[in-house]
């Protein structure tokens, strides 16, 4: 099957933000987003441009238009937020953001009553009822399909860098998983969700898709949620693989490294530079260390099995992005990287309140809530 890209002319920039709502007296997730969103849907419109329904009732996403900084997705997200945040006050609900919740079962969360949500909890039964989960998607454009491959098949080798970054959900159902990211885990059991696969160029993803589609395995391009996958119709290339993030400036510092990162490869296409593509054990396995240690892990970098702490690759790689980030206007914000592994990633953050407080994962959610409403 032939599937058009539609090329963007530069390295433009989406962001989508799962953003979780919270009964602030249980701290529990609870249902409201059909509510909500029907207050804000524009008067003749199907739904709201930028607040969207996701699979449960208790979540909201909110995304971007097409934007050219970083600085400008950050602003549009945060009018979003604003605008969702009163509608939830309203009904006595606050928004969060974490890659789960710390202390809610999802067996207590209603499916959204949309069709194609319904028909996923019909395929997959429990692996769709148990996505309990929340992340943040960054969309960068890219020039031409012939690009979009070999730029996905080099991303892999930085899915550790933004999965030990952005990991966020050590708690599972009021449980410690002795993990960073628990939702990267939950997340890549279903049969089209994980790694992608490393293909040899558009004419292979067509023909991979095609396959899907014909043997009925999925109905769309758009059900396939690798952790970073071509998406055509946007014309991007989109990292799926972030946990959900507490604050907007985390969001900002991982849609900067995402759209640095794309531009340097694509100008690497031009310059005639072969894009590597690492070894997919390699990558499987630096994916793991990261869920696991999260900032403390230590990653494979090369073919000669060097390995370093993520920290330090983290920190060596906005350094060598900072000329790109001038250009793209985004030096603060790819900054903050610096910020969050001093400070901690979200999951340091919350077993700190939660050690601080006898294990009571309440102080978590509170935690959580004020860090969405205050920054870090």
């Amino acid at each position: 099957m032939q599937i058009p890209f539609a090329p963007s002319t530069h390295s433009s920039l989406g962001v989508e933000w799962e953003l979780q709502l919270v009964d602030p007296e249980t701290r529990e997730l609870t249902s409201g987003a059909i509510e909500i969103l029907d207050e804000l849907r524009p008067a003749g419109a199907e739904e709201h441009p930028k607040a969207k329904h996701e699979l449960l009732q208790s979540t909201i996403e909110v995304v971007t238009g097409v934007c050219q900084t970083v600085g400008e997705a950050k602003a549009d997200l945060a009018e979003t937020v604003r605008t969702v945040a009163k509608a939830a006050d309203r009904r006595g609900l606050a928004l969060m953001c974490a890659g789960t919740h710390p202390i809610t079962n999802w067996n207590s969360q209603k499916i959204s009553p949309k069709p194609r949500y319904e028909q996923l909890v019909e395929n997959l039964q429990w692996l769709a009822r148990r996505l309990q989960i929340f992340g943040v998607h960054v969309h960068v454009g890219v020039r031409s399909p012939e690009k979009v491959i070999p730029i996905v098949n080099a991303l892999t080798s930085y899915v550790p860098h933004f999965l030990a970054l952005s990991a966020s959900s050590p708690y599972w159902v009021g449980h410690d998983t002795g993990l960073a990211s628990s939702r990267s885990k939950v997340f890549e059991a279903l049969p089209t969700a994980g790694l992608p696969y490393q293909l040899s160029g558009w004419d292979q993803f067509e023909s991979y898709m095609g396959t899907l589609i014909s043997t009925r395995t999925i109905d769309s391009v758009r059900e396939v949620w690798w952790d970073i996958r071509p998406h055509p119709d946007f014309g991007t290339v989109e990292l799926r693989i972030c946990d959900g993030l507490p604050t907007l400036d985390e969001v900002g510092a991982v849609a900067a490294l995402a759209q640095c990162l794309v531009e340097r490869l694509d100008r690497e296409i031009d310059r005639g530079y072969r894009l590597p593509s690492p070894k997919n054990w390699v990558v499987r396995e630096n994916k793991w260390r990261a869920a696991r240690f999260g900032l403390d892990a230590e990653i494979i970098v090369d073919d000669q099995d060097t390995v370093v702490p993520v920290r330090r690759a983290l920190l060596d790689l906005t350094d060598e992005l900072m000329p790109i980030a001038r250009r793209l206007s985004c030096t603060a914000e790819l900054a903050g990287i610096e910020r969050i592994v001093a400070q901690g990633a979200s999951y340091q953050r919350q077993r700190t309140i939660a050690e601080a407080n006898g294990g009571d994962l309440t102080k978590v959610v509170d935690s959580l809530l004020e860090e969405m409403a205050t920054g870090l």
